[in-house]
């Protein structure tokens, strides 16, 4: 079947244009859309930007829990606790287990490298935030498509 052949059984497509595209609804990928258009705010300039996520809705494939740092969060959406973000549980101790068939030893916090030191971050749902990221990123003007795959 030749192209024209087949343009003349479908039709033309319809298509829409767009600045900016991100594959991936997730944390990144709606973290850079956020980014995208509070930077074309800032220079004043208009910047369309969509985001196509397989999952029926955003946050679908995103099972697990976490312990998240505030500090990235903080530095794109400064009031993001005025804002309503799912970030509720704030970790209030560690504990560093070394496991043996019969037995648990732990470790003293002081000689924890820093990354395992986890005072001023959250217990999360990376779901809800993930959610949560979708309906900031929508606010800002940016088009979400879920249920669509793209190759």
């Amino acid at each position: 079947m030749t192209m024209q052949n087949v343009l003349a059984q479908y039709g033309p497509r319809e298509s829409m244009e767009y600045d900016v595209v991100i594959v991936g609804g997730g944390p990144a990928g709606l973290s850079a859309a956020i980014r995208l258009k509070q930077l074309a705010t800032q220079q004043h300039r208009e910047v369309s930007v969509c985001v196509l996520e397989k999952g029926s809705e955003v946050g679908a494939h995103i099972l697990s829990g976490a312990v998240m740092d505030p500090r990235a969060l903080s530095e794109l959406i400064p009031d993001w606790k005025e804002q309503g973000a799912p970030l509720n549980t704030p970790v209030t101790e560690d504990r560093f287990l070394f496991l043996s068939a019969d037995k648990a030893y732990k470790t003293p916090n002081w000689l924890l490298p820093a990354c395992f030191q986890n005072h001023g971050n959250y217990v999360i749902s990376l779901s809800n935030v993930t959610r949560w990221l979708g309906q900031q990123a929508e606010a800002l003007g940016v088009e979400i498509f879920p249920g669509f795959p793209a190759a």
